[in-house]
C-alpha cells in the first residue's frame, strides 16, 4: 500500500485532500509577526486582507525534520511513500523532502519528485499518483502516473495587479508603473519548474488570451480544467467558470481551486488562471 503526500503549495483544502488519499504537508508563512501553518491555521483571506492594507507576507518551506516526522509515521502502516513537492527553482521544500528521506535509510521506501509546478497542477499530479495508488499499484506505477500528468497538463495565470510582484522584487519599480499605465499584465507559465511570462495581455483580455492559448494547445481532447482564484471573489470566479465553459474547450470534468496562502503571498489577491490537463 502506498501513502502520497504533497506540500500545501497544492492548494487543495485539508479536507478534501484527505478524502482523495492525499496527506499534505504544510509549509509556513509570517506575517505580523507571527508563523502560521499554509491552510491549517491561516485563511487564504487573511492573508489578502493583510495585503491589500499594505502589509507583508513571507513564507518558509516545510523543515526537513517534519518530513522525517511524517514518512517514519507513514512507514509503519504502508510499504512505501510517494512524495511530489512544488518546484525547487520556487522553493527548498522538495530539497528538504530529499533530506528527510535520505537520513531515514529505509531502502528507497521513500521516493520524492520535483513536480516542477505549484498550485492546481501539482494537486493534479497528486491525485492522478492518489487514484493508481487506491488501485493497488506500485510505486514506480503511481510516480508514472504523477509524471504523465505533469508532462501532459498545461496551466496559465495572470496578475491582477502589479503591486505584488514589485514588493517581492519580482519586478522593478519602473516595470510595475508602466504596466499599471498601459494596462498590461503578465500571462505567467511554468517553464521546467520555473514561473516565467510567456506574453502580456490587456487586463480585459487576460482572461480570453489564456483559455484561447488551452484551446489552442488542447484543442477537442477531453480535459479536467481548473480555475484559479486567489480569494473569495464569487462573482469574479462564476464569471471565470462561465468563460471557460464558453471557451470551446472540451471540459468533461471541471473544479474551482483557490491559491493558498503561500502562493497567494507572492503574486498577491486576484490573480487567476485556468488548468487543464487531458482524461485517459
Amino acid at each position: 500500500m502506498i501513502a502520497v503526500v504533497t506540500d500545501s503549495t497544492c492548494d487543495l483544502h485539508p479536507d478534501n485532500a484527505r478524502q482523495l488519499g492525499i496527506q499534505i504537508v504544510p509549509l509556513h508563512i509570517t506575517m505580523e509577526g507571527r508563523t502560521l501553518l499554509d491552510w491549517v491555521e491561516i485563511d487564504p483571506d487573511a492573508v489578502y486582507d493583510h495585503m491589500r492594507a499594505g502589509g507583508a507576507a513571507t513564507t518558509t518551506p516545510v523543515p526537513a525534520a517534519t518530513f522525517a516526522d511524517v514518512y517514519r509515521d507513514l512507514l509503519k502502516t504502508h510499504d512505501s511513500v510517494l512524495s511530489l513537492h512544488l518546484s525547487g527553482h520556487l522553493s527548498e521544500t522538495f530539497k528538504h523532502a530529499q533530506q528527510a528521506a535520505a537520513s531515514l535509510g529505509e531502502g528507497g521506501r521513500v521516493l520524492v519528485v520535483d513536480s516542477k509546478v505549484a498550485g492546481a497542477p501539482l494537486a493534479d499530479m497528486a491525485m492522478a499518483a492518489s487514484a493508481k495508488a487506491q488501485e493497488g499499484a506500485d510505486l514506480k506505477t503511481a510516480a508514472a502516473a504523477a509524471q504523465a500528468a505533469g508532462e501532459s497538463l498545461y496551466a496559465e495565470m495572470s496578475v491582477a495587479s502589479l503591486e505584488y510582484l514589485r514588493r517581492g522584487g519580482r519586478i522593478s519599480r519602473a516595470q510595475a508603473f508602466f504596466g499599471n499605465m498601459l494596462g498590461v499584465r503578465p500571462i505567467l507559465e511554468f517553464d521546467d519548474g520555473r514561473l516565467k511570462a510567456a506574453r502580456r495581455a490587456k487586463v480585459d483580455q487576460a482572461a480570453g488570451d489564456m483559455l484561447a492559448s488551452l484551446k489552442a494547445r488542447f484543442g477537442d481532447t477531453p480535459v479536467s480544467a481548473t480555475v484559479m482564484h486567489a480569494g473569495r471573489d464569487t462573482a469574479r470566479i462564476n464569471a471565470l467558470r462561465s468563460a471557460m465553459m464558453a471557451s470551446g474547450l472540451n471540459v468533461q470534468k471541471g473544479r474551482v481551486q483557490l491559491m493558498g496562502p503561500v502562493i497567494g503571498a507572492h503574486v498577491g489577491p486576484g490573480t487567476f488562471g485556468f488548468s487543464a490537463v487531458p482524461l485517459t
